[in-house]
């Protein structure tokens, strides 16, 4: 073997382990993101996942239904980008601000 590659296999197990842990207490964790003045809320998990959609009575209108389907997905959307934000900022903390390629993907980010 060569000299320090047992030292380094063990660092990358590590790694591994905090990964793993990271991507539970993602999961755990929630954001939320809104449209229409807070009219429609989503929120997201670090798994990547919608968790609930909550749409306040006022702005469900037949006649308006376009609209509400667009503050949902903007809704929804600006959860996500919140969610890969709290990743990408465990990831800089988990690596020391060191660039791993793909490591976000492994937390669940896009």
């Amino acid at each position: 073997m060569f000299p320090g590659m047992e030292e380094l296999m063990r660092q990358a197990q590590q790694m591994g382990q905090r990964v793993t842990q990271l991507k539970e207490e993602l999961a755990r964790r929630t954001v939320t993101g809104s449209a229409g003045g807070g009219m429609v809320t989503a929120i997201a998990n670090g798994a990547m996942q919608i968790l609930s959609v909550e749409i306040e009575p006022e702005v469900i209108d037949p006649a308006e239904a376009e609209m509400l389907t667009d503050l949902v997905v903007a809704a929804v959307n600006q959860a996500l980008a919140a969610a890969r934000e709290m990743i990408a900022e465990e990831t800089r903390k988990l690596t020391g601000g060191m660039p791993i390629p793909g490591i976000e993907t492994l937390l669940g980010g896009i």
